[in-house]
């Protein structure tokens, strides 16, 4: 996935400051082929989590437009409840690995005297173009868009003063918190939750919110594309505020087997899962007026500590991994080539052009979702016995290869 992509150069502007974590030798959690484990584990539970909270908006019967004009309110009790068990946490895992992925990328690059960002805005737009074809070809809410235009701005402060990063994501993250919890304050106030899936009401309303036919829905993305992906508006700002927190949580020895670095993972366990928990539960039960933080705001804050804990429990693992955790982690190593996959096998069991399994209720939901993640993490291994990287990375990295040359 996007987390493990390494940068690309753009025009050349040597780092402001170069930490000294960047250059010295840190102390690392158990790593495999030159990799650190909890990163390709934690990638993996990030990619199989996101489907557990896109899985919904598959099997809505009507497919994406039936499901934001509706589902998202309409959920009996059940289906509300689990998808509030994995709503915006693992997506945040997932954005927080990215971040840092860019600081390990940034690290080696000073490490080999190159400038940062360099061309990295070359591999956001080779990213940009593969969420593009993802969203017109696959599905509706693709996040590798946002990620391309967020991570384009996160390399360029990466490489500046800690001073300046905080400033910038301060600035951000404020703006950020401001505008959820006004259009949360409005919709609260005027009972206007309705207004959340108004947009994707008049998608619906041009179709017949059938899933029959492939081409009509690549259609409908294409004409209905300023509501599809008016969630951008919200993916930049916040996935920008998380690379940086990435990027900083490795500075801050996250990763390290020191025991600073064990106090530090203990500290956000804590307040990740303790403080992030209670909190997700309390705007998921206050109903679908808090739609915005129940998904934005507080699962970064529980993906924190996952994260944390994650690092922790595969830092302290002494016996060989067993089959569940070489899947999870070939999946992580995959991770690009499986979140497209996921979506297109979702696709093909889902809608009424494949086999049609949408709409059976939240028990078969959670049994497509087990079924598409346990595919997953039998493929990806096999695939890694004869590839270093997914398909979808292999392609990328050629593309930017040719270009380089």
């Amino acid at each position: 996935m996007p987390a493990n992509t390494p940068p690309s150069p753009s025009p050349s502007r040597t780092p402001e400051r170069t930490p000294a974590s960047a250059t010295a030798p840190a102390s690392a959690p158990p790593s495999t082929g030159g990799r650190i484990a909890a990163l390709d584990v934690l990638r993996g539970l990030a990619i199989i989590g996101t489907l557990a909270s896109n899985i919904w908006i598959f099997t809505a019967p009507g497919g994406p437009a039936e499901w934001i004009s509706g589902g998202m309110t309409d959920a009996e009790p059940v289906q509300r409840a689990l998808q509030a068990l994995s709503n915006g946490k693992f997506l945040g895992l997932l954005t927080l690995l990215f971040g840092v992925g860019l600081e390990l990328q940034y690290r080696s690059m000073v490490r080999r005297g190159m400038p940062w960002p360099g061309r990295y805005a070359l591999r956001a737009g080779i990213l940009f173009v593969e969420g593009l074809v993802h969203y017109v070809l696959v599905f509706e809410f693709d996040v590798l868009m946002g990620y391309a235009i967020a991570s384009l701005v996160a390399a360029y402060l990466i490489g500046r003063s800690d001073r300046v990063v905080r400033a910038w994501g301060g600035v951000l993250a404020g703006l950020f918190v401001a505008a959820i919890a006004g259009a949360t304050a409005l919709m609260v106030a005027t009972g206007g939750s309705g207004a959340t899936s108004a947009g994707g009401t008049r998608a619906a309303d041009a179709t017949t919110m059938s899933t029959a036919s492939w081409f009509d829905q690549v259609l409908l993305r294409l004409e209905h594309m300023a509501v599809f992906r008016i969630e951008l508006i919200l993916i930049v700002p916040s996935a920008t505020v998380l690379f940086l927190v990435g990027s900083r949580l490795v500075r801050a020895g996250l990763f390290t087997t020191t025991e600073d670095g064990a106090r530090l993972r203990r500290r956000l366990a804590w307040v990740g899962l303790g403080a992030g928990i209670p909190l997700n539960a309390l705007t998921a039960w206050a109903g679908p007026d808090w739609f915005l933080v129940d998904r934005y705001l507080v699962p970064p804050l529980v993906a924190v500590g996952i994260l944390a804990l994650g690092t922790t429990l595969v830092a302290r693992a002494k016996s060989r991994p067993g089959l569940l955790r070489r899947g999870v982690e070939g999946v992580g190593r995959t991770a690009l080539s499986c979140y497209v996959l996921q979506n297109v096998l979702a696709s093909a069991l889902c809608y009424d052009w494949g086999l049609g399994l949408a709409g059976g209720g939240p028990w078969q939901a959670v049994a497509l979702w087990a079924g598409i993640s346990l595919a997953l993490m039998i493929l990806a291994p096999l695939w890694l016995r004869r590839w270093p990287r997914g398909p979808i990375e292999l392609l990328m990295h050629r593309v930017y290869d040719a270009r380089r040359r």
